[in-house]
């Protein structure tokens, strides 16, 4: 036999094994609302090929490729074991099993490592709570696809209405293929129906009322069954406390804003300051997706080397904000012409980390370019910081950081050497490390980070609101602190 035929061989072979993951990662799923990850992405409703895909990720992360065979026994084990809604990496667990020398079995080192998640220390599922969107834009439609993936046992969020304006004849129909069909991230993984008579959508089996409204005070959400909800606005339009108040009608307990929050509103960056949320908070802001991917990395520079000063240029693709044609704008140059110019303008990422990391002292300014791509882009963190380091230590820290650390599901690392924008399009992390883009020499370090600005941002949100919500389940094993 050849190495080509061994090679193949291997590969149908590991085809096989994923192939009989997948019905073990739907039934946790589905029966007992619990989300299988590997390294911090999860494994439900993926492919074989895709399964096999993100095990050999870890190589770029863990400096070698995860097996299927390795892993396997793992999600076994979790399926013997009563457990509660929770998520679980079966990547870490492969990982730590590793470095483990007490020569305990798979069986018995998953059974103390998810101990948490099992028997009486299990969180019981709930009836679930209602999100109610206000608009249906970029952010609105994407947050709404994660609402309907996340549905799971039916005990964690549920999307139970949309809110626009009317828009005319077949106004539903054509907002339901807006959500079927993205030209940027691709066809709805599912099925879309529209009953017209009730305005109606059902995606995945999940009825969606489309409430029309031109203002917040026309809508009375009981109406329509809703209660205690949480209501994210991704208008824009309001940005204070004032006016997202206005969305406190029957039916809406809390209030999350998808755009920079002004005044006294809280701006949360899950993952850095989302703990510092009051139970009574009811009106809060998920900041931008700049902020978010800017602010991960950031905490992690500081928490380790401590930042003096520093500055963030953004490379930003362009938005709805703008115009295809040359035409007026409020603003100056976003009138110009989006798909064919770079477009110097003002970000206020850099301002709004005050409000994330209120401990960090440093000055940090901010500036962006827009440029002609509709998805995707890269701050660039020039930072002074308080000692010096080389880039090898920075890059091992780093990737360190993206695997092991509460930030993990924040922060992702590449070393890809051919990395480009268009990569990135679909990344749940609210930013990639570019490895072999990163700059030290002695006390001054740059990082090159990526994002996807409409998809990783929409993850961040939809974290936030999990939390707030009580359904922000636990992920095991626990992190490292």
């Amino acid at each position: 036999m050849t190495v080509n035929d061994d090679s193949f061989t291997n590969w149908k072979t590991r085809e096989e094994i994923a192939e009989s993951m997948i019905p073990l990662i739907g039934k946790l799923h589905r029966e007992r609302d619990v989300t299988v990850l590997l390294h911090s992405r999860s494994l439900v409703n993926k492919s074989v090929v895709s399964i096999l895909k993100t095990h050999r990720f870890a190589r770029q992360i863990a400096g070698e490729e995860l097996s299927v065979t390795e892993t396997l026994p793992f999600l076994q084990a979790l399926t013997s074991l009563d457990l509660g809604p929770s998520q679980i990496d079966i990547g870490m667990l492969a990982a730590t099993y590793r470095t483990d020398d007490r020569g305990l079995s798979v069986e018995a080192f998953t059974a103390e490592a998810v101990a948490g998640a099992t028997g009486a220390n299990k969180i019981e599922g709930g009836e679930g709570r209602d999100v109610v969107l206000y608009g249906f834009g970029r952010i609105g439609r994407l947050v709404a696809r994660l609402l309907i993936e996340k549905a799971g046992s039916g005990n964690g969020l549920r999307l139970r209405a949309i809110v626009v304006r009317g828009g005319g004849d077949q106004d539903i129909v054509k907002r339901a293929s807006l959500l079927r069909r993205d030209s940027i991230h691709g066809q709805f993984q599912g099925t879309i129906t529209v009953d017209e008579a009730s305005s109606t959508i059902f995606a995945n089996g999940n009825a969606i009322k489309v409430i029309y409204a031109n203002d917040p005070s026309e809508v009375d959400y009981t109406a329509y069954g809703i209660k205690d909800a949480i209501l994210i606005d991704n208008t824009g339009k309001w940005r204070d406390r004032e006016g997202l108040s206005e969305h406190l009608r029957p039916g809406i307990d809390k209030v999350v804003l998808t755009a920079p929050g002004k005044g006294d509103v809280p701006n949360i960056v899950h993952g850095v300051n989302h703990d510092t949320i009051k139970p009574d908070e009811q009106i809060l802001s998920c900041a931008s997706c700049t902020t978010n991917a800017i602010v991960p990395p950031l905490k992690a520079m500081e928490d380790e080397y401590g930042v003096l000063r520093g500055h963030v240029e953004t490379v930003h693709s362009f938005t709805n904000d703008q115009n295809l044609l040359d035409n007026y704008h409020k603003a100056d140059r976003r009138g110009r012409s989006a798909p064919l110019n770079m477009v110097i303008t003002e970000t206020g990422a850099a301002s709004a980390v005050a409000k994330a990391l209120p401990d960090l002292k440093a000055k940090i300014t901010g500036s962006s370019i827009r440029v002609p791509v509709p998805d995707v882009s890269i701050a660039i963190l020039n930072l002074q910081l308080a000692r010096e380091t080389t880039r090898e230590e920075v890059l091992d820290y780093l990737r360190d950081v993206s695997l092991t650390s509460p930030l993990k599901r924040q922060i992702d690392f590449t070393t890809a050497p051919d990395a480009v924008s268009m990569d990135f399009i679909g990344s749940r992390h609210a930013s990639i490390i570019d490895a072999g883009a990163t700059k030290v020499e002695g006390d001054n370090a740059i990082l090159y980070l990526w994002y996807d600005n409409e998809f990783g941002y929409s993850c961040q949100v939809i974290r936030v609101v999990q939390h707030v919500s009580g359904v922000e389940y636990p992920t095991y094993p626990a992190p490292a602190v």
